[in-house]
């Protein structure tokens, strides 16, 4: 009998996980064969890597691994960081390849980024 193997459980979500980080990387890593202008490049970067970091904290943060956090301002003016993730029970019905797909793809770029930033 064959293994069963788990497939992706939302991958729209994985796809745009992944292509947001490996366009901010892509274009940092390429763009200097196309642009001498480094303003450009710096601001495409910088406009791509936002774009990645709102999918994360607002799309797939949430439905790949249960992870919220927001910013509220307390009755006494101060900044206050909620941050939310779900029970265990949750947490163990939650797609492992969902899960493993995210984790990952955030050390590598992270990772990536390091190592390009050693050029």
């Amino acid at each position: 009998m064959m293994p069963v193997v788990e497939n992706y459980a939302n991958p729209k979500t994985c796809f745009f996980h992944v292509i947001f980080k490996a366009a901010a990387l892509s274009f940092y890593i390429l763009s200097a064969l196309f642009f001498d202008n480094f303003v450009i490049i710096f601001v495409v970067t910088v406009f791509l890597a936002a774009l990645d970091f709102w999918v994360v904290k607002n799309v797939s943060g949430r439905i790949l691994v249960g992870l919220r956090w927001w910013n509220e301002i307390d009755d006494n003016g101060e900044s206050v960081w909620r941050f939310e993730c779900l029970d265990q029970e949750s947490l163990a019905r939650m797609n492992k390849k969902d899960s493993w797909l995210f984790w990952w793809t955030l050390y590598l770029t992270v990772s990536s980024h390091v190592m390009t930033r050693a050029r």
